[in-house]
């Protein structure tokens, strides 16, 4: 008789009730049944509310919140955050129980899809083998400080996460409750371990926490995805025992911008460039050399009982193994030979050994392909003689990570503003005495047809700028250092360690032909040189601000159609050049709507400029966890990017608390990777199909949305920039201050000590409004845009209300990127809470100022909800029930941590300087205030 499938929400719901009552259990046995029965009050009152929305029940947390003394606090605080951190593992077990129940047969689910939709196309499997050879899908890790979790409190969410899959499959009444007790020591271990850093994280350990991921994700998951996808492209059926191994392509690699990324952070130097590679390096080849091992072991074929080929016979017999009882194993001897290599390349490599069994002198691996060629010999000599299946188990996937981790495991990107190396040149000039039209140079003076052509002369000119002899400024000392590092370690680990350098707030064409001479100085481009690692890094300009975006395609233009640059792109760069798109200051600049018309129109003129110049274009997304800067779903915002942007040509950043979102998690990991490529295969070869349709709704509506995207960048920065005193209304109701505050990376908040929007990072900006739960990064103007369209439309346009909204809702229906533009706001459209954003509002000091700014936020919000409504047809997130009932759940228990933190954030900033020491209890106020904020960020997931 067949089992009802289970009620999945119902499971959730049963997981989070369990975890709550274990963690009620812990608090009462380690507090006391005091301050257990408070936090219980507490709860009662604030669940109430969001169920049954009583407003006594609201009451009740204005009420008694205030009355806490600070001890009470930061209980309050703790409970309330890790109940949401319990919460966030129960809701991700449960997205993998209905990623099993709608896949039981564990199939590739997206990936599977994408390929069987190409195939439905008429695209054949050698087809896309042959497209993958020309892909690049990289998602790049990058420190930028969204992420509050310590790497102490993340390893015991994971180990809760792995008991909890556990009360799925109770063998019998004993395993079960043997669960439980686990589940109770580990919850109990998060309540006693340290939520907050004590000290502010360096670049190394930034280093360190994304290698973690490595461990646990990457590593063993992205080999196996290729092996998967390469099952799907197989065009026949081949006997597993004699099927011959061949890695696909490496098309699908890891970056990362950790050490290399010193735009404004001044940690980041010579020193963390290396360290950067050198720890990458580490981990990859830790891991080589524990699957050799693990293979050696496992492998114990003898040749008495099956041939091997003669390369793999000559391979055993270099092995210096001389035990009797492996003479006749011939593969295991090869992988004790592979062992000794390796740990002798390590040694070459690192400066130090990481083999940890007893090995001999070997001759190390000169590259990783040598090393791939070993692996082969073996695999080969497996299928030749009916053992394709046993490389199967463990060969084919090393082989595999071989291609795609090589010995640097990810490709590390430089960044600097172009501000730095403008300043660094004018020294260089300055100091070597160089003349232009027979006057010293003063580069800074010079203007941009004039730069232009003193950087050309320059890079045709071999002789040396820098001079060894003269001590430099300390920036442009550090710059040339880091250049020059960079340049032996390219050297040293190949070229794929270090591909790109990109270059922030790119203006003009002078601020690309910069680094090219810069480059040119430090030994990373050598003239008249074949070797891969002399031609340099590619520069790729950062385009930001709506003024940046708007004149990138001309800037590219220009820089495409200059001889040395097509022929160094060409030859250097297989024909790709890559451009990044700034989402966050582009935001932070013109708001949303705005800035997604922006990027858009921008990303269409940057293909038409590349397709015309026969140039691949890769453009680099420079998203964020939250809508304002670009989050929201991966796979829907490649599928809704105009035609001819992807074409197997992608990098993304993953920033902060979404990495350990969506990788500390293997199988979580395995989904957004399938996802990724998914996606990118779909929108490079299914493109055409979609093209016409696209060029269509630009055609139609492209009018449309260019006069509402005007009509919201007016809102926006008539709020923002135009508003009197706004930057104290933002100061004043956000934490910004304390957000600055928490430990949680290397780089400063702003660029420059001032308390000015202009100069503060685009990260703490979204991060301070979702706090507040005032995300206006995520929707100001688009209301106002909609509205007035509504009610005037376009000049001269002859049609009424209700013609125009019938357009608009065409528009939502029809067209992939005005959907997505919705659905994304749509979310942060739900996080909103006015009633928690006037509590905010209420620490202004100035009553006219606070009236005057948090009317027009509630004003411009609550037209955007009825837009919404009237042009959808729905309630927000009416067609996302198990995200609705879940973001329920979560404010329950978000709202008491904003209403402490706003208490908290009033007493703080009363006492001054004073709130920063320990009180009497020994608990420190503006610790239990970053408490809250962890907390909060917990619990809305992607508040950066």
């Amino acid at each position: 008789m067949p089992q009802a499938v289970p009620d999945l929400s119902n499971l959730l719901r049963q997981d989070i009730r369990f975890l709550g009552k274990t963690l009620g259990e812990v608090i009462r046995d380690s507090e006391g049944k005091a301050t257990f029965t408070l936090i219980e009050a507490l709860r009662r009152a604030a669940v109430s509310f969001r169920r049954e929305h009583d407003p006594q029940q609201a009451r009740i947390l204005e009420k008694d919140i205030p009355k806490l003394n600070d001890a009470q606090a930061r209980s309050v605080a703790r409970a309330f955050a890790y109940f949401l951190h319990l919460s966030n593992i129960a809701e991700d077990r449960d997205q993998n129980r209905r990623r099993e129940e709608q896949d039981p047969e564990k199939l590739l689910g997206s990936l599977q899809h994408a390929i069987q939709t190409l195939m439905d196309q008429g695209l054949s499997a050698k087809k896309i083998r042959r497209y993958l050879q020309e892909a690049c899908v990289m998602p790049v890790l990058t420190a930028h400080p969204t992420e509050v979790q310590r790497q102490s409190t993340l390893a015991v969410h994971m180990a809760i996460a792995d008991e909890l899959n556990g009360l799925d499959h109770k063998a019998s009444a004993a395993q079960s409750a043997r669960t439980q007790e686990k589940l109770t020591g580990l919850v109990s271990l998060l309540w006693q371990t340290r939520m907050l850093r004590d000290h502010k994280l360096t670049v190394l350990d930034e280093i360190d926490n994304a290698l973690a991921y490595y461990g646990s994700t990457f590593l063993p998951t992205i080999p196996q995805l290729y092996h998967d996808l390469d099952r799907l492209l197989e065009p026949g059926k081949k006997s597993l025992l004699d099927q011959k191994t061949r890695a696909l392509p490496a098309f699908l690699r890891m970056g990362s911008w950790i050490g290399g990324d010193r735009d404004g952070n001044p940690n980041v130097g010579p020193e963390t460039v290396e360290q950067a590679v050198l720890r990458q390096s580490t981990r990859a080849l830790q891991h080589y050399l524990e699957q050799i091992r693990l293979l050696g072991t496992e492998i114990s074929v003898s040749d008495a009982l099956n041939r091997v080929s003669k390369d793999l016979a000559a391979l055993s017999a270099s092995s210096q193994d001389r035990s009797p009882h492996r003479m006749d194993e011939p593969y295991r001897r090869s992988f004790i030979h592979l062992y000794a290599r390796m740990a002798a390349t390590a040694q070459t490599l690192l400066g130090r050994d990481l083999a940890d069994r007893p090995t001999y002198a070997a001759p190390p691996y000169a590259s990783p392909q040598e090393f791939k060629a070993d692996l082969q010999i073996i695999a080969d000599s497996l299928a030749e003689n009916k053992g394709g299946a046993i490389a199967g188990l463990r060969l084919n996937e090393l082989i595999q990570a071989v291609e795609v981790f090589g010995f640097h495991l990810a490709t590390l990107d430089l960044r600097q503003s172009s501000d730095v190396h403008e300043r660094v040149l004018d020294e260089l000039f300055r100091v070597a005495g160089t003349l232009y039209k027979d006057e010293p140079v003063n580069y800074r003076q010079l203007s941009e047809e004039d730069r232009v052509h003193l950087l050309r002369s320059e890079l045709r000119h071999h002789r040396p700028l820098v001079s060894p002899w003269y001590r430099y400024s300390e920036e442009t000392e550090k710059e040339l250092s880091i250049l020059r590092k960079a340049a032996e370690c390219r050297r040293r680990f190949g070229a794929r360690a270090l591909e790109q350098t990109i270059v922030s707030h790119t203006e003009t064409l002078s601020d690309l032909l910069e680094v090219l001479v810069l480059q040119q100085e430090t030994g990373l481009i050598v003239p008249n040189s074949d070797e891969p690692e002399h031609q340099g890094l590619m520069v790729v300009p950062l385009f930001e601000t709506i003024p940046d975006l708007e004149r990138g395609p001309q800037i590219m233009q220009e820089w495409l159609d200059m001889p040395e640059i097509r022929q160094r792109v060409r030859h250097a760069q297989d024909s790709v050049q890559e451009v990044m798109l700034g989402y966050s200051d582009s935001n932070k600049d013109g708001g949303y709507l705005t800035s997604n018309w922006t990027l858009y129109r921008a990303e269409r003129e940057f293909a038409q400029v590349f397709s015309r110049r026969k140039i691949r274009l890769r453009l680099f997304h420079g998203r964020g966890g939250s809508v304002g800067r670009g989050g929201g779903s991966s796979f829907d915002a490649i599928l809704a990017q105009p035609p001819g942007t992807v074409n197997g040509q992608i990098r993304l950043t993953e920033q902060g608390e979404m990495i350990q979102g969506r990788y500390k998690d293997a199988d979580v990991g395995r989904w957004h990777l399938e996802l990724f490529v998914a996606a990118t295969l779909e929108a490079s070869l299914g493109a055409r199909k979609g093209a016409p349709n696209d060029d269509e709704h630009l055609a139609a509506y492209g009018e449309i949305m260019a006069w509402m995207s005007e009509q919201a960048h007016q809102s926006y920065r008539e709020l923002v920039y135009g508003t009197p005193n706004f930057d104290q209304y933002f100061f004043q109701s956000t934490p910004i201050k304390e957000i600055a505050g928490l430990n949680i990376g290397s780089r400063p908040s702003s660029r420059k000590a001032t308390q000015s929007i202009e100069d503060l990072r685009a990260i703490p900006w979204s991060f301070s409004w979702a706090q507040c739960r005032l995300p206006i990064p995520g929707w100001y103007g688009m209301g106002t845009a909609l509205h007035r369209y509504l009610e005037s439309g376009l000049p001269d346009d002859g049609l009424n209300r209700a013609k125009r909204l019938a357009q608009l809702q065409a528009m939502a229906r029809d067209w992939a990127f005005f959907r997505t533009l919705l659905s994304n706001m749509e979310q942060v459209l739900a996080k909103t809470d006015l009633d928690i954003g006037l509590k905010y509002a209420g620490l202004v000091e100035d009553p006219e100022l606070r009236e005057t700014i948090f009317t027009q936020i509630r004003d411009e919000f609550e037209l955007t909800h009825r837009l919404f409504r009237e042009i959808t047809g729905h309630e927000l997130l009416a067609h996302d029930q198990a995200l609705r009932d879940a973001l329920t759940e979560r404010f329950a228990y978000i709202d008491p941590l904003n209403h402490l933190q706003v208490e908290l954030l009033r007493r703080h900033r009363r006492q001054g300087q004073k709130a920063s020491q320990p009180t009497r209890s020994g608990v420190n106020k503006q610790h239990v205030i970053h408490l809250t904020i962890n907390g909060i960020a917990a619990g809305l997931r992607n508040s950066g």
